[in-house]
């Protein structure tokens, strides 16, 4: 009876358009999740995500869960996770791509995951990295180990939001730095971050994360820009 009565006062609504959720819901109601635009990312090595990177950073995979459209649902769920405090949509991705693509090979060659870090300003100003939650999702459910202690951010940077890609690259170029990065040769790192857009960022973590010795690295972001 008192859950009723916290759901009257706070109803629990869809995340991406909304609308209340049948108790049979979370998060994310039945109709967004049906609309959602996945890119089945994991059923083409060669996809647009992964093409992304030609000629810039050698990986052994790229892709991301779904497809970012202004004004779209994948947008919504994005700000709110990243500018709102719900980390929740995170894990609720997180969980849904795994169960997804938990038949890529690729993931069982994987030794660590490591999400792209904020710096520390930023992270002081938000609170939280928006990418963790995702992170904990598909580290729980692959049983791969999360590594926080190896890549920083020593760089502070504004919003990427609305440079190109040369504005970014400046920008995000010698932003990181590895620590504590003994015993991790001949390692394959999952590199996972939020919005895969130009590449700027990820190619920055993955050209710092390639100073250590014989390494193999991949990608998985939520979602791409399309």
């Amino acid at each position: 009876m008192f859950s009723n009565f916290l759901h009257l006062l706070f109803p629990k609504t869809c995340s991406g358009c909304g609308i209340l959720l049948q108790d049979n819901e979370a998060i994310i109601c039945t109709i967004c999740r049906y609309e959602m635009p996945l890119t089945n990312h994991n059923l083409d090595l060669e996809n647009a995500a992964f093409k992304t990177f030609y000629g810039r950073i050698d990986i052994q995979f790229a892709g991301a869960f779904v497809e970012f459209h202004k004004k779209g649902i994948v947008q919504e769920l994005i700000h709110k996770l990243k500018y709102k405090r719900r980390q929740e949509v995170g894990t609720c991705l997180g969980h849904w791509c795994s169960e997804s693509w938990k038949n890529l090979e690729i993931i069982n060659t994987i030794d660590y995951i490591i999400p792209v870090p904020l710096h520390k300003r930023r992270f002081r100003e938000r609170g939280y990295n928006q990418i963790i939650t995702f992170s904990k999702a598909l580290s729980n459910d692959w049983k791969i180990p999360i590594l926080n202690n190896v890549l920083y951010r020593k760089h502070y940077s504004k919003t990427q939001v609305r440079k190109n890609r040369t504005q970014r690259g400046q920008e995000i170029e010698n932003a990181f730095e590895i620590k504590n990065s003994k015993e991790l040769e001949g390692k394959h790192f999952l590199v996972l971050d939020d919005v895969l857009t130009t590449g700027a960022t990820l190619e920055s973590c993955c050209k710092e994360l390639q100073k250590i010795k014989n390494i193999k690295i991949s990608i998985i972001c939520i979602a791409w820009t399309v």
